[in-house]
Order: structure tokens, then C-alpha cells, then sequence
């Protein structure tokens, strides 16, 4: 059974929902380790930078994408500068980023301060540093009507070469779902592989508000597992993450006048890297009422809308 547990002033309902700051190390707010999420490939740490702030940053036995949230940086390692342009906020449509092999020292520097993503998975070293381009980055519109989302496929098998690492963006507009229908990834077979999996939230005020705070707002996120005991459904706020180490998870439904966005961090034992899931089977009709609906007016947002 799992218990409630109280951390300073959150209580959290469920141990795999970990709240900003929950996860904090005496540097960073967001910060989870294939140690202290007790399972062996993902993770994930959320840095901020002062203006003219720099952070170094040793990959160790990970490799690691430098991903802008918010702001840009300049990523230098093994005698190579990237420069990140990034984006105003990470519902600003894809960023360009910056790939660290494991066993890698590298600076991030930031002239007008921001806020960056490291996901991160165990893997041996067998790439060098690199520079994704925004413009190379695959952009989709999944599903249909109120089910639509926009996604930002950054570092997939398909996309972007690694060792381990998958990891993906989703914009889910106001009032919409995503991670629907609910989906799984923890029994390797015909059609599935096992993957550990990290969703990180940020929420803002609907667009059309012209008023965007990042920060404010909720969601709420479901992830079920009946025959291990597993079963939530927990409120979102900006900064949380939720653990996905097995069980059917989604939706991720975001309240009437909020937009989420959530990061996906993805890695397993198997030899190729893949994103294979399979729908919960009460639920995969669902996909089949998509056919003729027309995807959701808002999406895309970013350069692809024009």
C-alpha cells in the first residue's frame, strides 16, 4: 500500500507525484536521479540561471540534452560552443538544444538568464557533443477535436541519434486532453518495450488571455496499474513531476483557461531505442472516433503556424 506523505508544507497524495521542490537539491528545484526515482536509466534536473549566470555541468555515466524552457545559453564542452537560441517559454513552439555524451564537462552560460531541462538516461559513451536545430525538430498534431495536442519530437529514435535518451514535448492547449487514450510501456513484447518514464509540468494562462504567467494554473494527471496496486489521479502544478515507472498512464487533462506543458523523459533496457506503448484496450476505440474530426483550431503554435 501506498501512504500520504508530507513534505514542508505539500502534502503529497501519492509517492510517485512529486511537486516542485520536492525533489530539490540545495541547488535546484527539480532534480531526480535514476538513485532517487529507484529504478536504473531516467532523469531529469530543471536549472535556473541569473542573468550573466553560468553553471557547470559533468554528465558522469549520462548522457544529457541542454534543452531551453525559457531564455537562451550557450553550451560549450570539448572545445565546441553551441549557442541555444531557446524561445520565450516552452509554449512558444520547439527549441533548438544541445546534445552531451556521458563523461562530458560542459558550461552553460546564460547572458540574460532562463530556465533549462537536463533530461538525462544511464548510457555508454559512444556519441559526441551535437547541436539540434528547432527547425529539424519533427513537429505533430496527435489526435483530434478536444483530444488534440501538439507535440515536439525532439529527441526520438527517429529524430535524433542517442545512445538511450528519448525525450519529447507536449503542448496541450486549455480545457483539452492529452496521453489519451491511456497507454503503457513496462512489459517488453510484439508492439510494447519497457520503459521507465518522467512527465515534467509547466502551466500557463491560455494564450488568448494575452496575459501568460507561467506558473499559474492546473492539470490534472492519471496513472493506474490495477493488478500492482496502483492507482491515482493527482492535481498539477507548475514545477511537478510525476514517475512513471509502470501502468497505464493518461489522460493529462488541463483546466478550462490553462495551458499545460509537459516534458517526456524515456529510456530502457532494450538495445534499440524506441517509444513502443500499447492503448488500454477499454479505452483504444476512442482513437477510431478521431477519423474526419478536424484537430483543434489553436495548434500549431509556434513557427509551424504560419
Amino acid at each position: 500500500m501506498y501512504r500520504t506523505l508530507s513534505i514542508s508544507s505539500a502534502t503529497v497524495s501519492h509517492p510517485l507525484h512529486l511537486p516542485l521542490g520536492t525533489s530539490a537539491d540545495d541547488t535546484d528545484q527539480v532534480v531526480i536521479t535514476p538513485e532517487s526515482a529507484g529504478w536504473s536509466f531516467c532523469g531529469l534536473r530543471v536549472i535556473e540561471l541569473p542573468a550573466g549566470g553560468s553553471r557547470t555541468i559533468r554528465t558522469g555515466d549520462d548522457e544529457m540534452v541542454v534543452l531551453p524552457l525559457a531564455g537562451s545559453a550557450t553550451v560549450t564542452c570539448d572545445e565546441r560552443t553551441f549557442e541555444l537560441t531557446g524561445r520565450a517559454d516552452p509554449f512558444s513552439g520547439p527549441s533548438d538544444f544541445a546534445y552531451l555524451p556521458p563523461d562530458t564537462e560542459a558550461t552553460v552560460a546564460s547572458a540574460a538568464g532562463g530556465r533549462f531541462a537536463l533530461p538525462s538516461a544511464r548510457a555508454a559513451r559512444t556519441r559526441s557533443p551535437a547541436y539540434g536545430r528547432a527547425e529539424d525538430i519533427p513537429v505533430e498534431l496527435r489526435g483530434a477535436g478536444s483530444s488534440t495536442r501538439q507535440l515536439h519530437n525532439f529527441c526520438t529514435p527517429q529524430s535524433f541519434p542517442a545512445e538511450k535518451l528519448v525525450s519529447v514535448e507536449c503542448i496541450t492547449p486549455s480545457g483539452n486532453w492529452s496521453s489519451w487514450p491511456p497507454h503503457k510501456h513496462d512489459t517488453a513484447g510484439a508492439g510494447e518495450a519497457e520503459l521507465e518514464e518522467i512527465y515534467y509540468f509547466e502551466v500557463a494562462p491560455a494564450a488568448s488571455t494575452r496575459a501568460r504567467r507561467v506558473g499559474t494554473g492546473f492539470a490534472l494527471f492519471r496513472l493506474y496499474a490495477p493488478d500492482r496496486g496502483l492507482d491515482l489521479c493527482e492535481e498539477i502544478h507548475h514545477g511537478d513531476v510525476v514517475l512513471v515507472p509502470h501502468g497505464y498512464h493518461g489522460p493529462s487533462m488541463t483546466a478550462p483557461g490553462y495551458d499545460l506543458y509537459h516534458l517526456n523523459v524515456l529510456a530502457g533496457p532494450a538495445a534499440e531505442r524506441t517509444m513502443a506503448f500499447c492503448f488500454d484496450p477499454a479505452h483504444r476505440w476512442i482513437t477510431e472516433t478521431w477519423v474526419g474530426m478536424a484537430p483543434d483550431p489553436r495548434l500549431p503554435v509556434g513557427p509551424t503556424a504560419s
